[in-house]
């Protein structure tokens, strides 16, 4: 059998179902130091000193500040605005002042309580509100990190004449990306004088990239090396540089190796979270309900330093319409900076934010028409042939009308909703029941050009035994990657899915295939994986007259493919698709090579006394291309539709003062198997020419319908539009206390 749509075994599953996965906390590393981060307390200020209690035994331990950095104090990425550790004036509550090192865990962690920061408080801005309004500028000249807009036709001229015209507010908060594996680094220097960092990451070329100026080191001089990963949903795409610097800072000065691994507080008080984000449409429709114009404004809380918000804020202006034809938009976005931890990747990238404000202003454009929320969408979804906002014509796979009507289907829409009609008509049962559905694409890989900027590389090798080898930086963290690059090695190669290896992340051995980010392993990586494939096809047929056909065959053809050498390597560097364009200043053209397209169905009761909501049934449609493992593609539609509920319903960051308040899984609450019922995934096959196999990205998407299907099936269910998430019991009742006041008015 091809191995390409076979469910094949994981390639990380026995280690980790066997406990003999080693993630970085179970690495021995002899005579290291364990690191601890002084961190500032407030949210904004001077700092005027530090005081050492006398009595803890600071001469068994090493201490590192800003002073000790041999290059630029600064944590590279988008910008250089974030300090690596802060010297003078403290941004964030949160913020690392100085490190410290122990050889003992316990009295590391004890000498954070023998520290104490003397800082002269500086009034913070702490919302977006007073950000925009410049109650204090903060950063730059107006504390906008970033401002993007989308233009197509004339949206203020059709708004004045259209028939209908609907406005609503949109709110979304933070979110906790929730790993099961704290955040950890280790660091050393070799004898040579190489930085070699190991740790729990996503992107080992990020972190190479950013310790390079940090400490003054050439490229060759800075080795990363990918430990085994437990769960990173963004939450360990940039973040890392930071903590390996902090590492490999404490490991220059004390002339040893240095572990550091965060408890679960520290992690959820210091780490990126989700931009929290308000959304404002204007919508002008006819009265059949035809879109003639979007009006949308965009603000996403950046934090107090740069980190990814840029990018984030461009996926969301992206998505802000949904997977809708409009002939005329206006779109304006902005990144205002906040005297909060920085926030930064989270899955989804911006999408999940401006998706749940076009979603649920659909309902609320259906209520004003009086119409089917579902043939509001089917009149205007996109198809191909659609022209989006940015000019960009949808060639080929467009599913958005198939994943529609699968949810629809499976929902039984039509027969469902009249039935709780009736039942929420008896004021003698006990819960209201309501259906919503939701429908949204998602663009793979990078933004526009981002790909041709990345150059990523990727192959294969193979050895003199004819072992065949995957090479890619694309990190392995939970969700299938190196199954799924050795299923496309395999395939294309002609040969067994359990003879190809995956190598190791690791920068002295692995090209840089680019972050393990934004839907674009499978589709980027594994398309160059599969041209090296097909360029080791064509050598190995070269070195034995023939395309060689078995496994004896393979192996000798190996043999002279090699000749003395122990292993031949292929590398394929990414080609951008013939006829994509993009202009990145002006936002005009092709976004995405492709887009995949997802519609989620949520059936759901709330408790009229006290508000809860239990959800009852899920369903979801997603087309993800080709699935290259079905199993894999099933466990992250599943996954993601889970964190997707979770937002909508459970999580809540909760600050004081621009700290987290609730730093705990006690209190800051993430669904478990009790909270969700069965989720039935519908995979959907819209192959793409330019993706392996037919394949589009799927770590993503699943997280973009299921908080605007919460919203809508409360909505159903109450007749109560709550327009901010999560969509917690208290608001409910509050909604519904304010509805039943306007009532009594009357």
């Amino acid at each position: 059998m091809r191995p390409v749509g076979e469910s094949a075994p994981r390639k990380d599953g026995p280690d980790k179902l066997c406990g003999a996965a080693r993630y970085i906390d179970d690495h021995p590393i002899p005579g290291a130091l364990f690191g601890v981060t002084v961190r500032s307390r407030s949210a904004s200020g001077r700092i005027k000193g530090v005081r050492f209690d006398p009595s803890f035994p600071w001469a068994e331990c090493v201490v590192a500040d800003a002073r000790d950095i041999p290059g630029k104090n600064a944590v590279h990425l988008l910008g250089d605005d974030q300090p690596l550790l802060a010297d003078g004036v403290v941004r964030h509550a949160f913020e690392p002042v100085l490190l410290v090192g122990h050889p003992d865990r316990a009295t590391a962690w004890r000498a954070l309580e023998n520290v104490t920061l003397e800082i002269e408080p500086i009034e913070p801005v702490l919302t977006m509100e007073d950000s925009v309004s410049r109650k204090r500028v903060i950063w730059g000249d107006d504390n906008v990190f970033k401002t993007i807009t989308i233009k197509k036709g004339d949206a203020a001229a059709a708004l004045a004449q259209a028939p209908v015209v609907v406005e609503g507010v949109y709110r979304v908060p933070h979110q906790e990306q929730a790993y099961i594996e704290n955040q950890g680094m280790s660091a050393w220097f070799e004898e040579d004088g190489t930085l070699v960092v190991m740790g729990s990451l996503q992107c080992p070329y990020y972190v190479h990239k950013a310790l390079q100026p940090i400490f003054a080191l050439p490229a060759e001089k800075v080795r990363v090396i990918h430990a085994v990963t437990g769960g990173g949903f963004g939450g360990k795409e940039e973040y890392p540089n930071m903590l390996g610097g902090h590492a490999a800072l404490l490991a220059l000065k004390a002339k040893r190796p240095v572990k550091m691994i965060y408890d679960r507080t520290e992690d959820m008080q210091a780490t990126t979270k989700r931009h929290p984000a308000v959304v404002r449409h204007r919508t002008g429709l006819t009265k059949d309900g035809r879109l003639l114009a979007q009006e949308i404004d965009i603000l996403m809380d950046g934090g107090a330093y740069m980190t990814l918000s840029p990018v984030v804020l461009s996926r969301g202006i992206l998505h802000a319409t949904g997977p809708y034809e409009c002939p005329n938009v206006s779109v304006l976005a902005r990144s205002v900076a906040t005297n909060t931890p920085p926030n930064g990747a989270f899955r989804g990238f911006g999408a999940p934010q401006t998706l749940f404000a076009a979603e649920m202003h659909w309902e609320k454009i259906a209520s004003v028409l009086g119409k089917d929320p579902v043939d509001l969408r089917r009149r205007n979804a996109v198809k191909v042939g659609s022209v989006l906002a940015t000019g960009q014509v949808l060639k080929e796979s467009v599913s958005a009308g198939k994943v529609l009507e699968t949810a629809v289907k499976r929902s039984n829409w039509t027969a469902a909703r009249r039935a709780h009609a009736r039942w929420n008509k008896d004021p003698g049962k006990p819960t209201w029941r309501g259906l919503g559905l939701s429908l949204v694409h998602h663009g793979a890989g990078f933004t526009g050009n981002g790909e041709v900027y990345l150059k990523s590389r990727a192959g294969l090798a193979i050895d003199r035994a004819g072992r065949v080898t995957v090479l890619a930086g694309s990190t392995e963290m939970g969700q299938g990657a190196s199954s799924t690059l050795a299923q496309i090695a395999a395939d294309a190669l002609g040969v067994p899915y359990g003879s190809v290896s995956v190598e190791r992340p690791d920068t002295a051995r692995v090209p840089d295939s680019g972050p393990t980010v934004a839907s674009r392993t499978t589709m980027v990586v594994g398309g160059l994986v599969r041209r090296a494939a097909s360029d080791l096809r064509t050598a190995l047929a070269k070195a034995a007259g023939r395309a060689p056909s078995g496994a004896p065959a393979f192996r000798r053809a190996a043999r002279k493919l090699c000749g003395a050498a122990s292993e031949r390597r292929f590398l394929a560097e990414y080609e951008r698709p013939a006829g994509l364009t993009f202009d990145d200043v002006n936002y005009v053209g092709d976004a995405y090579g492709s887009y995949g397209f997802a519609a989620c169905a949520v059936e759901l009761e709330v408790d009229r006394t006290t508000f809860e909501v239990r959800l009852l049934r899920v369903f979801t449609a997603q087309d993800v291309g080709k699935a290259v493992n079905p199993r894999v593609v099933e466990g992250q539609i599943a996954g993601g539709t889970v964190q997707g509920l979770g937002w909508a319903l459970l999580e809540q960051c909760v600050y004081k003062d621009g700290a987290l308040q609730n730093p705990r899984l006690t209190d800051y609450v993430i669904p478990t198997a009790l909270d969700v019922p069965d989720i039935e995934v519908a995979i959907v096959e819209d192959p793409y020419s330019c993706g392996p196999f037919g394949a589009k990205g799927v770590g993503e998407m699943p997280m973009d319908p299921p908080g605007p299907a919460v919203a809508a099936a409360v909505f159903n269910a109450t007749g109560l539009f709550l327009p901010t998430l999560p969509i917690l019991p208290e608001r409910i009742q509050e909604a519904a206390d304010e509805e039943a006041a306007r009532r009594a008015l009357k």
